[in-house]
């Protein structure tokens, strides 16, 4: 058998479709397939390779700290410099309040940790939450996801949560005394890239803090860059009391965190002790990797540059099949007719070198998302592709 043979045979399916590409290498903006054909990479692993696949810094990173000491016992019981070094550099570029940061193993396991750590801290268990929001699919991630068609099948799930409707009025008038939290991406991406209102993020803030409430921002897939701040709520003039990170947190590696005031945070050193556990959380290999990333993002300013490129995107891309373009920085829906004319076009993309994808409740959407080291020209021939693909289509 070959590899693309025992990969549908040996590995855990998710679609009776998967792309089944098989990838040999991959360096900056582009991945190789077994063939030698070159893709260039417009999604970014889904918002994971901000500073562009197998960065020198990083792989440097994870060789130097393999070679010093890989795991050593659960998460948060001896000094590991490579997890005080990260949590510290990150805490410096973020607001006073958010000191204490939890590392996990990826991006639905920091969701879970601010869901307990919320109920834990309030003593309360209403959690709020937002139609057609991804947070990932644990069971309690599932719980708060804002699509009944991924929910429906694993009931019962988690009781006690509302689905409200993202950016409107009503939803923050539902928020009360007895609510724990507030869980909502400071973007919407599954959604096709949903930004909120100035106003209405400010008043979400606002009603929290009237009612003691918690207010978590996902920033799994929007934030370190991506929306062209740092972190996103940044642009909207508020700091959540609790931060969510992942996907880009580990320069290319599985990781994530929950980032909190210490205060509330220490709520789950005690009754019980060792309130949330994790044997692998904030692995020292990772947490050089994703230091190493951070450090990139940083000393090569390309947040300063997404802006920029962001608007090349909307210059380029102009086509009478295209409805309605969506952004926020390098986060953007490009949205088409159906997912049928979409389906069509990412398969012809990759065809032709490509490489997008579409959103989980915008189906009609074609991702666009890649590193942020993206050059000009590289959109260009991005944009061209694309555009020759719906030309070829209509």
């Amino acid at each position: 058998m070959n590899n693309r043979q025992l990969f549908l045979r040996h590995v855990a399916q998710l679609s009776d479709a998967p792309l089944g590409i098989e990838m040999v290498k991959a360096a900056g903006m582009y991945m190789w397939d077994v063939d030698g054909k070159k893709l260039l990479d417009l999604i970014a692993g889904i918002s994971v390779c901000n500073v562009g696949h197998c960065h020198p810094a990083v792989v440097k990173a994870i060789q130097d700290q393999a070679a010093t000491y890989m795991h050593l016992l659960v998460y948060g019981e001896l000094v590991q410099s490579p997890q005080v070094a990260f949590a510290t550099l990150l805490t410096q570029h973020l607001p006073a309040s958010l000191d204490s940061v939890y590392f996990t193993n990826s991006g639905a396991e920091a969701v879970e940790g601010a869901m307990k750590l919320a109920k834990r801290f309030t003593g309360r268990t209403e959690i709020i939450a937002f139609e057609n929001s991804y947070h990932g699919s644990t069971q309690g991630a599932m719980s708060i996801m804002g699509d009944e068609e991924w929910r429906n099948a694993y009931r019962p799930l988690l009781p006690d949560i509302q689905h409200l409707k993202y950016n409107t009025w009503e939803a923050i008038d539902r928020i009360t005394e007895r609510t724990a939290c507030v869980i909502a991406e400071t973007v919407q991406a599954e959604a096709g890239v949903i930004v909120p209102s100035q106003q209405w993020m400010k008043a979400l803030r606002e009603k929290c803090t009237q009612t003691g409430t918690l207010l978590v921002l996902d920033e799994i897939q929007c934030g370190l860059g991506r929306n062209g701040t740092l972190f996103g709520f940044e642009q909207f003039g508020i700091v959540p009391d609790i931060l969510l990170l992942g996907k880009a947190l580990g320069g290319g590696m599985p990781m994530g965190a929950f980032i909190a005031n210490k205060e509330t945070m220490w709520a789950l050193t005690n009754n019980p002790v060792l309130g949330h556990m994790t044997t692998f959380g904030g692995h020292p290999v990772i947490c050089a990797a994703g230091m190493a990333g951070f450090k990139v993002l940083l000393e090569e300013k390309l947040t300063d540059t997404v802006r920029a490129k962001e608007a090349l995107f909307h210059q380029y891309l102009k086509h009478p099949a295209i409805k309605a373009i969506r952004s926020q920085g390098l986060m953007m829906a490009v949205e088409l007719d159906s997912f049928a004319t979409n389906k069509k076009v990412i398969d012809t993309c990759i065809e032709k070198g490509v490489m997008t994808d579409w959103f989980l409740f915008a189906p009609q959407c074609l991702r666009i998302a890649p590193p942020l080291i993206i050059t000009e020209d590289e959109i260009k021939f991005a944009c061209d592709t694309i555009l020759s693909v719906l030309n070829s289509i209509a």
